[in-house]
């Protein structure tokens, strides 16, 4: 039996396993990521003790690492909280650097981050049906932020955010892709197709921070702001700037623990090779 717990940052989902014997490997984690078949989960992270400090690795749902998931970070600031590891702040360690976290309410954790190393910069990205513009934007990964006219309700996620997360624009590494309005001040709206997941997720944490980013430069928004996520959830973002640059920020939102779990080995077995209908 493998133990994990089951968190969850603004309904981005994770597995996180505490300070195992040995890191999970690829195969591993793929097969727990598998929504149906597992438990499924839009990543893996590992938490361990580290000082006064924790230290956290982190793993999208392909099963291939990442420098920082805000949102993962947030939840793994949390659990250690709920483990007794630390009271109300502590520092995580994570691929992009050290973060500090705090709690910022019953179910809340805001966490601290440097603003982003360049201002956003047009890009337009060349596709079949015509050039969709945007803002590319690295907050500790990289992200295109497309400014979106029309209800996010309508918006192709899916299939306009696969075209554009391998574009060459963004080759090698590809990008998170962001859809966002911005109907006030303090209010914007958002969805996101994040990469290492290849689908759309419920929230994204470094992609409302991307969005923000965005906001500032094109001065549609103040902080702080709302965001309001696919998943129902508001995540804010506070701090301050420098002109239209953040100089230092806070992503505060819901983080909460949904579980323990013992997975057997059956949780670890690959998915099946997708079906191909007769015609």
């Amino acid at each position: 039996m493998t133990q994990f717990f089951k968190v969850s940052g603004g309904g981005n989902d994770f597995l996180a396993l505490i300070e195992p014997e040995r890191p999970p490997d690829q195969a591993e984690i793929v097969a727990w990521c598998a929504r149906g078949l597992s438990m499924g989960a839009d990543g893996v992270f590992v938490l361990r003790r580290a000082g006064a400090a924790i230290g956290m690795d982190y793993w999208n749902s392909d099963g291939r690492p990442a420098a920082l998931c805000v949102n993962g970070t947030r939840c793994a600031a949390r659990l250690a909280f709920e483990l007794g590891w630390a009271r109300d702040e502590v520092t995580v360690e994570t691929g992009a650097g050290p973060l500090r976290a705090r709690r910022s309410g019953p179910t809340a954790v805001a966490l601290e981050l440097p603003g982003p190393a360049s201002i956003p910069r047009r890009v337009a990205a060349e596709l079949p049906a015509g050039a969709v513009e945007g803002w590319a934007v690295t907050v500790g990964v990289p992200h295109f932020v497309v400014l979106w006219k029309p209800s996010l309700a309508d918006c192709p996620v899916a299939v306009l955010g696969a075209a554009l997360r391998r574009h060459p624009q963004f080759a090698p590494a590809g990008t998170n892709v962001d859809f966002v309005r911005f109907p006030a001040r303090d209010r914007l709206e958002i969805r996101s197709f994040e990469r290492g997941v290849e689908a759309e997720t419920l929230a994204c944490g470094s992609g409302v921070l991307a969005a923000t980013a965005v906001g500032l430069q094109l001065s549609l928004v103040r902080l702080p702001v709302a965001a309001l996520t696919q998943g129902g959830f508001e995540l804010v973002v506070a701090g301050e700037c420098v002109g239209s640059a953040p100089s230092r920020w806070t992503l505060a939102g819901d983080a909460r623990v949904l579980g323990s779990l013992d997975l057997g080995a059956e949780a670890s077995l690959p998915a099946p090779a997708p079906p191909r209908w007769t015609d």
